[in-house]
């Protein structure tokens, strides 16, 4: 099965590898830590985690980081000796893991899943343990960790729609997979049962609530003056404010047209777009120029920037990691991926900053979160563009209606939260019991480890 896993794979790569390059290449950056993702370190990193216990925790992209970063905050007190690695996939992802981490935590690139690749990378990391947030499985990432007995732990655990019936399909490659994991913290009772029926261990799988909620009310360093930049736009103050967050193609157009019409009945009404892919801003740019709206990117606003009043109508976001501050600013929130794409962005940010939110039909990706937003009218659910133009005006129009959507959001988030403990906990169990032992001849070469446990050298 290995065998035929690798063929498979090396045939993949090549074909597809022009595409990736080309997606890294358009986002920029990627030449930085480009030997990382083969399995190769330099020497500032390799002495870093020398004579360390080493906990590796893995975040796909900006989505998974902030999980991870809640997660690493709550961990470090529990377990002070612990040398912590983190690796994502997406520059955006390395990007995030900079800003929010501290410098004495180590970030890299998650290694391509090339056989030789991997087995580089986790006999130099040498871990003692491993954490995935959400499902990330690559068969020999986790062929390797089983082979050198390293426990790997599967956290926010989340199978959509799209992915569980590939895992199913392919269960003669993954049941193993599955069943290797030490524990697995899932999101709901029905995730549960998929984790169940894809191979997991009834014993390993914990049903600990989202920790994205948890995530959602990280504090952290304000780093954006969004006021301040909207007083250099001309955007006067208390004017109405339409953010578009983490939208895909085609969403950011309509947005437009919505505005254009909304405008005549608020004339004080400012859009914000923030594209999920930054690198479409220019794309982005272009239909809105089609359509007369004078925008600004938001890296070209600098300390000298200053728009006369009435002269700028939106704000086209071209960075990373800057929603949430455009969000606490929003009058009424689009959430982005759910009218025109499949899958749909996450909507606890808003609801934990107490915004009223607009989505489309394809939540599929939050379906239980989603569910319990409209359970308690914590949201405004919309099938089309005609729709969605009618609630906004809705909610522009009724700052009572706006003021109450937002409490409601607020309180599912509130008892939501908790996950993040809940987590940390069954992965201290596993380690408690000894599931970290390291022995000395799994590896070819460095000290022997031990168990990580709170207090140990």
């Amino acid at each position: 099965m290995q065998v035929l896993y690798n063929i498979v794979f090396v045939i993949f790569f090549i074909l597809s590898s022009p595409y990736y390059f080309f997606r890294m290449w358009r986002r920029g950056n990627w030449q930085t830590g480009f030997a990382q993702r083969f399995g190769r370190y330099n020497s500032k990193f390799k002495q870093a985690i020398t004579n360390r216990h080493i906990l590796w925790m893995h975040a796909v992209s900006v989505g998974e980081v902030n999980v991870c970063t809640q997660l690493i905050r709550a961990l470090e007190p529990r377990l002070p000796n612990l040398k912590i690695v983190v690796s994502t996939t997406t520059t955006t992802g390395m990007g995030e893991l900079m800003r929010k981490l501290p410098n004495h935590i180590s970030k890299i690139y998650y290694p391509i899943d090339w056989r030789g690749c991997v087995s580089r990378a986790l006999n130099t990391v040498r871990p003692e343990a491993i954490v995935l947030i959400e499902a990330e499985i690559w068969p020999n990432f986790l062929w390797k960790a089983r082979q050198l007995g390293i426990p790997v732990f599967l956290v926010n655990a989340r199978l959509s729609d799209r992915s569980y019936p590939r895992y199913l399909l392919f269960g003669f490659l993954f049941r193993k997979l599955f069943a290797s994991f030490t524990g697995v913290g899932a999101q709901n009772e029905a995730d549960a049962t998929r984790l169940l029926r894809l191979g997991c261990r009834p014993e390993a799988i914990h049903i600990v609530g989202s920790l994205k909620y948890d995530a959602a009310k990280l504090e952290e360093r304000r780093l954006v003056d969004v006021p301040e930049m909207f007083r250099k736009l001309g955007v006067p103050p208390g004017a109405r404010v339409l953010v578009g967050g983490s939208t895909h193609a085609g969403e950011e157009l309509l947005l437009a047209q919505c505005y254009l019409r909304l405008r005549a009945r608020f004339p004080d009404l400012f859009l914000v777009l923030v594209p999920r892919h930054f690198e479409r801003s220019r794309e982005v740019g272009r239909e809105l120029e089609s359509l007369g709206i004078r925008y600004v990117f938001r890296n070209e606003i600098s300390l000298s920037t200053q728009h006369a009043r009435g002269t700028v109508d939106c704000l086209l976001v071209n960075t990373t990691g800057e929603l949430k501050y455009f969000y606490e600013q929003a009058t009424v929130i689009f959430i982005g991926k759910s009218l025109l794409a499949h899958g749909g962005q996450n909507p606890i940010e808003p609801g934990a900053l107490a915004k009223p939110m607009v989505f489309g039909p394809n939540m599929q990706n939050f379906r239980e979160i989603v569910a319990s937003f409209l359970a308690r009218q914590g949201a405004v659910q919309v099938q089309d563009a005609t729709q969605l133009e009618a609630a906004i005006a809705e909610l522009l129009s009724d700052e009572e209606r706006r003021r109450q959507l937002g409490q409601n959001a607020l309180q599912v988030v509130r008892e939501n939260l908790g996950a993040i403990d809940r987590t940390v906990e069954m992965i201290l169990k596993h380690l408690e019991g000894g599931a970290l032992y390291v022995a000395p001849r799994r590896f070819a070469a460095g000290p022997a480890r031990g168990a990580l446990r709170e207090g140990r050298a």
